[in-house]
């Protein structure tokens, strides 16, 4: 679904009825990958279709497997097993994917095929280092661009072996990237992180019958395990209910109901984060989705206060936080945040981008190298350019909820990347938006 490249929203509004935002991206990448190396059919509902999702779709069909797309999220991933994958005929363009390129380069060196993955400018731009080389100390021949940037190319070859890493920095897409590649591995391979990440992956591949253990942050598996077939309902994704959120719980007299959104314990930051704001989100029909919880969450709009973030829910709001730092311009008080090194690596620097937005609309905010600190006061209208990241598009175009002045937002039509229908269903809400 297209989406303009500039978006206007008109000030003012609330957000009320029911919406049921689109499947968890991070669960659905992980859907298409799983389901092409098991034995077997796999049925997806409520997979997010959006450009990011679709990418790794194109890259399985690629290298051999069938991926039918019937519509309304809804697909047939037919697996070839662990040993059934070929090598591509032409480089894999993944897009905006960060994601996808990274964890299919933990199973393309682990199935040992020769590869090209490309991307769109602002992925070219990502660090991939990061993964490459966990990679190649596991045997894998994997070369990035000068700075340690894309593409990334593999030469192929044999059997990897088993390695005990320890992530510098709390990373699900590289923890999840040597996991899969340990499936393919002589040994056990044990990953152990600083910080608790998503574990989407550790879910799933239990899910499909793989033995894996965690314990005080290690996760190990042994090599050589089969995959079995599974379907699959994809959780709504609490990214990209965080807009929803976020702009109902800035905008007096909101009541927004959000049903089935995933409420995995390692991605639930953004709930702890307003929570401690004073917003007022209620928590409805907690229940199990596939391996993933869910509940229907409620949110009340009314008066937020500034907060020091603590350290430990920076990992587990580490995509929220540019909606976060819109909640924070409308508190009352100053929020700090620090430790979010990271978020200077996303699909642009989020941290100097949403500063500059900010600013833009009469925000006072202090840069820091990891992170930021925002006074909350008045929005005003104002144009911003949202440098191609949909989630600063769409958390800009929250803002306008509390401003004095339309709010206009450039560089937008990426927001198809993770959330393609946002513009119609933040209209059905509420939200002033036009297109």
């Amino acid at each position: 679904m297209h989406v303009a490249n500039d978006l206007t929203v008109a000030p003012g509004g609330a957000l009320t009825g029911r919406l049921t935002v689109p499947g968890d991206k991070s669960v659905s990448h992980r859907s298409v990958m799983l389901g092409a190396l098991a034995d077997g059919v796999c049925q997806v509902s409520d997979c997010l279709l959006g450009e990011d999702v679709l990418a790794t779709m194109d890259a399985f069909r690629a290298l051999g497997v069938a991926v039918e797309n019937h519509g309304d999220g809804r697909l047939t991933v037919h697996g070839v097993g662990v040993d059934g994958l070929r090598a591509p005929s032409a480089p894999l363009y993944l897009g905006n994917s960060g994601t996808s390129m990274r964890l299919l380069s933990g199973i393309l060196a682990g199935a040992g095929l020769p590869a090209t993955l490309t991307g769109d400018p602002s992925l070219s731009r990502r660090p991939m280092r990061r993964v490459a080389e966990p990679l190649n100390r596991m045997g894998a021949r994997i070369a990035t661009a000068e700075g340690g940037t894309p593409p990334l190319t593999l030469a192929g070859g044999g059997r990897l072996r088993a390695i005990d890493y320890v992530l510098p920095v709390a990373s699900a897409q590289v923890k999840s990237a040597v996991l899969l590649a340990g499936l393919f591995a002589d040994g056990i391979t044990r990953v152990t992180e600083p910080a608790p990440t998503r574990d989407h992956t550790e879910l799933m591949l239990r899910a499909c019958g793989v033995d894996l253990t965690v314990e005080h942050g290690t996760v190990s598996l042994r090599g050589g395990q089969r995959l079995a077939p599974f379907d699959i309902q994809v959780p709504a994704d609490i990214s990209s209910a965080a807009f929803f959120i976020v702009g109902a719980a800035i905008a007096p007299g909101s009541a927004l109901t959000l049903p089935a959104v995933g409420v995995n314990p390692t991605r639930t930051g953004i709930l702890d984060i307003m929570d401690a704001m004073g917003a007022r989100i209620d928590h409805g029909q907690p229940r199990a989705c596939g391996a993933e919880p869910v509940a229907d969450l409620t949110i009340h709009g009314g008066p937020l206060r500034g907060i020091e973030i603590p350290a430990a829910a920076v990992p587990l709001a580490i995509d929220e936080f540019p909606a976060i730092f819109i909640a924070a311009a409308c508190a009352d008080g100053r929020t700090v945040l620090h430790g979010a090194e990271e978020l200077r690596h996303k699909e642009s620097d989020r941290i100097a981008v949403m500063a500059r937005g900010l600013a833009a609309l009469g925000i006072a905010c202090e840069v820091f190298d990891d992170g930021i600190a925002i006074e909350g006061g008045q929005l005003q209208g104002g144009e911003i350019d949202a440098e191609g990241d949909h989630r600063i598009a769409m958390s800009f175009a929250m803002a306008a909820l509390r401003a004095s002045g339309p709010v206009t937002i450039h560089n937008a039509a990426n927001i198809a990347t993770s959330f393609p229908s946002f513009v119609a269903d933040a209209r059905a809400v509420g939200l002033r938006i036009q297109a």
